[in-house]
């Protein structure tokens, strides 16, 4: 009788603990059901903020919005207003519809490249024209070799040789017409417009300096790789050996 006491006792008491952690689930669902639909008001980008641009910048032109963020995803150092951001600027860009968050501004923006350049080269630039460049084929990415026209300073015979097997192109800039004046043989000037355009290089410093010396005593034509393309260093092209 009394082990029946207990066993009816102890039967109650587990009920009675199953109904209380039923209680607090429920009330712990409906807490995080509560949180996840609840809002606050902060601020927001409504448009991109360019790193380096100060915080005044941006709210003139208008790309901060106060906006309802639901609280579950309210991130620790939201903004409410600029005020705490006074004559901050965007440490990286900040994009359409990011939470406006004190971590993200600073005194001064670290300066960025656009230019993705090769840990061991360094970028040059060389301005040429339609012709040299491949007529405009040459695009950022591209693979070219460099060829140099040229005279011999020791008895100013004419040649033309490759300079350079394989080279990366990473930029191509703007282009600018100049006049170019040719003379035929009967001595007779012709002048013409060309275009002429800034291309980038990834180059290492020995290439660079071969490139910017002949661009100095000589004219300088890219020929465009492809995959397959077979480039190899060799004497000269001059006069007498043209034909040969």
């Amino acid at each position: 009788m009394e082990r029946r006491r207990i066993l009816i006792i102890a039967a109650a008491l587990v009920a009675a603990l199953g109904t209380v952690l039923v209680f607090l689930y429920v009330r712990g669902a409906d807490s995080r059901a509560q949180s996840q639909f609840e809002t606050t008001e902060v601020l927001v980008a409504t448009a991109q903020i360019n790193a380096g641009e100060t915080i005044e910048a941006a709210s003139a032109a208008g790309k901060f919005a106060l906006q309802p963020v639901t609280n579950n995803v309210l991130l620790p150092d939201h903004q409410v207003d600029t005020s705490a951001l006074a004559g901050q600027v965007a440490l990286q860009p900040i994009y359409p519809g990011e939470q406006i968050i004190a971590t993200k501004f600073g005194a001064t923006a670290a300066p960025t490249s656009a230019l993705q350049i090769p840990e061991d080269k360094i970028a040059i630039s060389v301005n040429l024209t339609d012709p040299a460049r491949v007529a405009g084929f040459v695009n950022p990415g591209s693979e070219v070799s460099i060829f140099l026209n040229g005279s011999d300073p020791k008895d100013g015979q004419a040649f033309t040789r490759l300079l350079l097997s394989k080279i990366t192109v990473i930029g191509v800039g703007s282009t600018t017409p100049v006049s170019t004046t040719t003379t035929d043989t009967t001595g007779a000037q012709t002048t013409e417009q060309l275009p002429r355009t800034l291309l980038t290089l990834a180059v290492t410093q020995d290439e660079a300096q071969k490139i910017l010396f002949s661009q100095g005593n000589g004219e300088l034509v890219l020929g465009l790789l492809n995959a397959g393309s077979v480039v190899t260093p060799g004497a000269p092209t001059t006069y007498a050996n043209l034909f040969g």
